[in-house]
């Protein structure tokens, strides 16, 4: 579980320690992710993971490998954000960041772990991506890029490895109640709530990390075996517009 000491990762990680599973917290928060794992005590270990270091994630499939025998199931759900801007003002430092983590962590993680699942016999790969990656958004360009493209890497990784008895999905979550989007992004004042109000939703609120986290088990167990290269947008109708209310005068005539 990449960024797995986050809002959403945490979340994501208990549940999955909760059902019995052994549980890897990759990150670069080391306070928080060792925190975490010694919370869950027996069955979770942290690892320090760059995302964006092709040595750093051949160590901790490695790591998990030798702690746990096998790997089954990879969660890439570690992520950042862009300060709001333009994209004339838009700097490329921002840009390459942003893309370095967002998709090339995801490349990467696919690229160094596919070889360990394929020795556990295969598994799951679900990537979390996000509603910004269906439509534009604007003073969000890289992140929109990125997550744009996680897409397409999600149904190719699905045609290369579903042989191999892996599946690939991603999860589109919308806007969910986690510091991720009630804090600004470094360099940033404004935080991505400020611009969402679940008001006309049709379910009017905010998301909940146990909504993706419900989601994301289905997708890692074996309930899913027949879904791969999938997109599962979990927005609480976000992405469909207003839900307009009924009038509430006297009825016509």
């Amino acid at each position: 579980m990449t960024g797995g000491a986050g809002g959403q990762g945490s979340s994501h990680v208990r549940a999955f320690h909760a059902g019995g599973a052994n549980v890897v917290i990759g990150g670069i928060d080391a306070e928080r992710g060792a925190a975490l794992a010694g919370e869950l005590g027996t069955r979770a270990r942290f690892i320090r993971l760059d995302v964006t270091d092709e040595s750093s994630w051949s160590a901790a499939v490695s790591d998990a490998e030798s702690a746990f025998g096998a790997l089954h199931v990879l969660v890439n759900n570690a992520g950042v954000q862009n300060p709001p801007a333009t994209i004339e003002n838009t700097d490329l430092t921002t840009w390459s960041r942003i893309l370095d983590v967002n998709l090339t962590g995801t490349f990467l993680s696919i690229k160094v772990a596919a070889p360990a699942l394929r020795r556990a016999g295969g598994g799951a790969i679900v990537n979390i991506a996000s509603t910004m990656g269906l439509g534009g958004t604007a003073h969000y360009a890289p992140y929109v890029a990125g997550k744009w493209a996680v897409r397409g890497l999600t149904r190719t990784a699905a045609l290369e490895l579903g042989r191999d008895h892996i599946r690939v999905n991603a999860i589109h979550p919308g806007v969910i109640s986690t510091p991720f989007i009630h804090e600004p992004a470094a360099g940033a004042v404004a935080a991505i709530a400020d611009f969402y109000s679940p008001e006309p939703f049709a379910v009017p609120r905010l998301g909940e990390p146990a909504d993706v986290t419900r989601l994301l088990l289905f997708l890692a167990s074996s309930d899913a075996a027949f879904v791969t290269g999938s997109e599962y947008v979990i927005d609480g109708g976000l992405l469909l517009g207003p839900a307009l209310q009924a009038e509430t005068g006297p009825a016509a005539a």
